[in-house]
């Protein structure tokens, strides 16, 4: 019994839980029927994009707001945990973090975020469709996913260490602004749950920071050079780890970039992805001062 009110409060805080931006503006999370998801995704039709964590679809809902629905892998969790990270979800507030707007539960777990026009980083680096995205572009992206790294871990209580870094999980607003998109408290190992030492502790673990500066290391590399990460980019990394590897560079530009970059801050840039990829086997870099470094490097506050 008194398992199960735990969860019903939970559940009530993660409906009506309201937090304040710094403007002071109000938002809250709203809670969809399994109908409501299932209605606005046109029968689970409207896919974005499936992946081993699940799918994402485009939604509309009837009041003509425009979602972005994730589908959350059902894990043996009680409700409780998943009530929780909803609750956190909905507190963050970044302009570089997908914001969240909603939750199902019942037959399938979703979470309901806003709706991001121009797709992930990955469409526009490997889409020959796309427009190709300029360099002042790539430097605001790299920036904005640094940021968004430094408000997770240093400004939120508790902070959140459960993040993935890659083309794939960074969308693009109409302004071509990175928002992190995969974030939570949950991680995942086999069939079980555990929840990560950020919900334990205020300190980030060696190995689960070192991870995190090297995934933004990797991403550095591919918007550098446009070629995929996913698969564990090891040549783009074995070559920015050669110690001449800056003779090289033009090999490895992303073609699409042609000679509209500067020297400098590539030079800077590429300096940083060194750096980050250097950080797995060494005492970790902290966000705030990969932050701080990328800023003083490419000259963007």
């Amino acid at each position: 019994m008194d398992r199960l009110i735990l969860n019903v409060r939970l559940l009530l805080l993660a409906c009506f839980h309201l937090h304040r931006s710094r403007t002071g503006a109000l938002s809250f999370v709203r809670h969809f029927s399994y109908s409501d998801i299932k209605r606005a995704t046109d029968g689970f039709r409207r896919i974005i994009d499936n992946s081993s964590l699940g799918v994402a679809y485009k939604a509309k809902f009837r009041d003509g707001h425009v979602a972005l629905v994730k589908e959350v892998r059902d894990f043996d969790v009680e409700n409780g945990a998943f009530y929780k990270e909803v609750q956190l979800l909905g507190r963050l507030h970044h302009r570089h973090i997908v914001s969240l707007n909603g939750f199902s539960t019942g037959r399938k777990r979703f979470l309901v975020f806003e709706n991001i026009e121009n797709g992930s980083l990955k469409d526009h680096l490997n889409d020959p469709l796309k427009t190709p995205l300029n360099w002042r572009t790539r430097l605001q992206i790299v920036i904005g996913v640094a940021a968004a790294l430094e408000y997770l871990h240093f400004f939120c209580d508790p902070p959140m260490y459960h993040v993935s870094v890659s083309s794939s999980t960074i969308l693009l607003d109409e302004n071509f602004n990175a928002k992190l998109c995969d974030i939570g408290i949950l991680g995942s190992h086999g069939n079980h749950i555990t929840l990560p030492e950020s919900l334990r502790s205020n300190e980030c673990s060696s190995p689960i920071c070192g991870n995190i500066i090297f995934q933004l290391g990797l991403l550095i590399l591919e918007i550098v050079t446009g070629q995929c990460s996913e698969e564990g980019g090891v040549d783009i990394i074995q070559w920015v780890q050669e110690s001449r590897y800056s003779r090289s560079i033009h090999k490895m530009l992303d073609p699409d970039l042609g000679n509209n970059f500067d020297s400098r801050e590539l030079k800077g840039l590429l300096a940083v992805a060194r750096l980050c990829i250097k950080s797995v086997d060494k005492p970790p870099l902290f966000t705030p001062q990969v932050f701080r470094y990328l800023q003083k490097k490419v000259g963007i506050a």
